[in-house]
């Protein structure tokens, strides 16, 4: 009895191991069900935060002199005409009083001229002087009057000299660095020495730098997004506004720089040489057939995908259209709803 139940517990150990195999051998199939999406097709490029132009100034003396005074440090933020700087004015404010009192002359020497020239009037009407003599008062005159507005003109250089002794600042932005010290001589003879950078945070954009086998997809007016490291996970928005004629050539390899507009900082603080990974949507088609672009694929300069017939996969041609970063357009071949294989080359293995 005992030899009986053990052959029994055999024969269906050996069946069950055999449907088992059976199972197995049969291929499992995972599809995908043929929809309609928008599809974007872009590129991807390198690129750097940079100021606008106008939004980072170097402030510099117009005058020489000694540094009295600094009222900024790195990272400060400034308002437009806020005081930056102050050279010492010692020499200047002397000149100013000394162009101020020779106009207080000059504006004296033409009063009396104006009152001798009225008298001579007088006498050159009754004949008591010669014209000539009134002709000549005239000329004093004349002369004392275009003094008077050469020296009006000295003094409003000296002003302004004395002005340009408190350097403020030409735009509102945060300063970028400051290159003097509080004492230190400057000297504006030949340049004009920088004392600091300000940099406008609210006016940058983004320089990438695009491979000149794609800047023929790139137009102005196209969207565009980017990251930073620093702000991982948050992508920001922009749009293309120009394309620079003039390639850039790193290590051998032509680039061309297109200009990015920021439109969504996120509440971000972005910085100039921040580094940025840029995608540039070149193109869009909105509600098109799409299936994954890896279940393409290429037999006999053909595009086909596999579909389940009867349990075994059969080849299916197709016409694409735009190719996205995931998916593409089907044009012909395959309608909506349609079942797809996704794993088709691992199931033709088996």
């Amino acid at each position: 009895m005992n030899q009986v139940i053990k052959t029994t517990l055999l024969w269906g150990m050996a069946i069950f191991l055999a449907s088992c195999s059976a199972t197995s051998d049969k291929p499992a199939f995972e599809t995908i069900t043929v929809q309609r999406k928008t599809i974007a097709s872009s590129i991807l490029a390198t690129g750097i935060v940079k100021p606008k132009v106008g939004a980072e100034v170097r402030v510099g003396s117009r005058v020489s002199g000694i540094v009295k005074r600094l009222y900024v440090k790195n990272g400060d933020q400034v308002q437009k005409n806020e005081l930056l700087a102050s050279i010492d004015d010692l020499e200047l404010s002397a000149r100013y009083r000394l162009e101020v009192a020779n106009l207080d002359n000059v504006q004296t020497i033409a009063k009396y001229a104006k009152i001798e020239m009225t008298r001579m009037k007088l006498l050159a009407d009754k004949d008591f002087t010669s014209i000539q003599s009134y002709d000549n008062m005239v000329k004093e005159y004349d002369i004392a009057v275009a003094r008077v507005a050469s020296q009006k003109a000295a003094v409003d250089f000296a002003e302004t000299e004395l002005g340009f002794a408190k350097i403020t600042a030409p735009i509102s932005g945060v300063i970028g660095s400051v290159s003097t010290q509080e004492g230190e001589t400057v000297s504006a003879a030949f340049a004009s020495p920088t004392f600091v950078t300000i940099i406008d945070l609210n006016r940058i954009e983004i320089w990438a730098y695009v491979d000149e086998t794609d800047i023929g997809k790139v137009e102005t007016g196209q969207k565009a997004s980017f990251t930073v490291d620093t702000y991982a996970g948050n992508t920001f928005e922009g749009t293309v506004t120009a394309i620079y004629p003039k390639a850039e050539i790193r290590d051998n390899v032509v680039n061309y720089v297109v200009i990015i507009e920021i439109s969504d900082k996120k509440g971000k603080v972005l910085r100039p040489e921040m580094t940025t990974s840029v995608t540039i949507q070149t193109s869009t088609a909105n509600q098109v057939l799409s299936i994954p672009n890896s279940i393409i694929k290429r037999k006999n300069g053909e595009s086909i995908v596999y579909r389940l017939e009867n349990g075994k996969p059969v080849a299916q041609k197709i016409k694409t259209g735009m190719k996205g970063s995931q998916m593409t357009e089907v044009k012909e071949g395959l309608k909506e709803n349609d079942k797809v294989i996704m794993n088709t080359a691992d199931s033709m293995n088996q």
